[in-house]
């Protein structure tokens, strides 16, 4: 560790990112750059700023320096392999700037499925005045969400739904008190809590724990009334079951965010539902994050300079 390290970021960033970095670090020698000009960058960097996706074994065995690797995603998949996960390199990610707009986007996918938003926006395009039935209008008031997945994007989706007066319910493996969920779930009464849920919403992260965790038994579990929305990845959903379960009406509807292959391939039969809503992996995504994700390695990295913990850490063995 040094007080002048060198610190490569995958990402272009504007003078006043770069301040966010120089303000903890003013003799840090700071390069953005493209993935594509990493390798004849990386032999004396110090630090590496990522993205979660950025393929970097490629070119990682010539990082000679390197102390610690920053993922400005909350999940680091691409970052993990065993050469990473073997060595004392730190590995950090951007957990908590996601929450915002993650919740926000939630938010809109409930209020458009009880609202028929999807479908009288399809009536719009065609010219078409006409009202869904009075039973097929609802109120996400008085409804309960199920969040599984409790991290800082889990209680920000909370937070939200509180306020529009839906009960919350949540998975979680501690049993700790959640200011803005009314009952919580271990995790092996998964499906007695997605009886109870009028939506179903999924952040998770991927680790092999949750990768295919929602199949034909969790579904089946879901009240036919219900809604599922995913926007944590898609390998936590094995697709053919969620495809049968919408298909056959065996829930009410599904927001997918995340897919298992992305783009989702134009051929997808998911395409076609009627309830579906498919939004490009972009939940997350807001004309802030970049900010939001250089401040918190600020912080993070003041914390390094100073012999500090990692306020955002990752455990290599568990992924997350």
């Amino acid at each position: 560790m040094t007080s002048s390290p060198k610190i490569l970021i995958l990402n272009p960033i504007s003078d006043r990112q770069k301040n966010f970095i120089t303000a903890v670090a003013p003799a840090a020698t700071i390069i953005p750059a493209d993935i594509k000009q990493a390798a004849g960058l990386i032999h004396d960097v110090e630090i590496l700023v990522a993205w979660g996706f950025n393929n970097i074994r490629p070119f990682y065995g010539q990082a000679r320096n390197l102390r610690w690797i920053h993922a400005m995603t909350a999940g680091v998949e691409s970052l993990l392999f065993p050469e990473t996960q073997n060595s004392p390199v730190l590995l950090s990610n951007s957990k908590g700037i996601h929450g915002i707009p993650m919740a926000e986007h939630v938010l809109g996918l409930m209020l458009s499925f009880t609202r028929r938003l999807n479908l009288l926006h399809r009536q719009q395009q065609q010219h078409l005045w006409s009202r869904p039935a009075i039973d097929d209008l609802h109120e996400i008031n008085g409804k309960t969400i199920a969040i599984v997945g409790l991290g800082s994007i889990g209680h920000e989706i909370a937070k939200k739904a509180k306020a529009m007066d839906m009960t919350v319910i949540a998975a979680k493996r501690e049993m700790t008190k959640e200011l803005f969920v009314d009952r919580l779930y271990p995790p092996e009464q998964l499906l007695e809590m997605l009886a109870d849920a009028d939506f179903v919403v999924v952040t998770l992260p991927l680790t092999d724990t949750t990768k295919n965790l929602f199949g034909r038994d969790q579904f089946a579990a879901m009240k036919p009334s219900a809604y599922f929305i995913n926007v944590s990845r898609g390998s936590v959903v094995q697709e053919d079951a969620l495809l049968t379960a919408l298909q056959s009406n065996q829930i009410a509807g599904a927001g997918l965010d995340v897919f298992v292959e992305e783009p989702l391939p134009e051929i997808s039969p998911f395409w076609d539902l009627p309830n579906v809503i498919i939004t490009p992996h972009l939940s997350a995504i807001s004309p802030v994050y970049l900010d939001r994700a250089l401040k918190l390695f600020a912080d993070n990295l003041a914390c390094y300079l100073s012999g500090k913990p990692l306020l955002t850490p990752i455990d290599k063995a568990r992924g997350y």
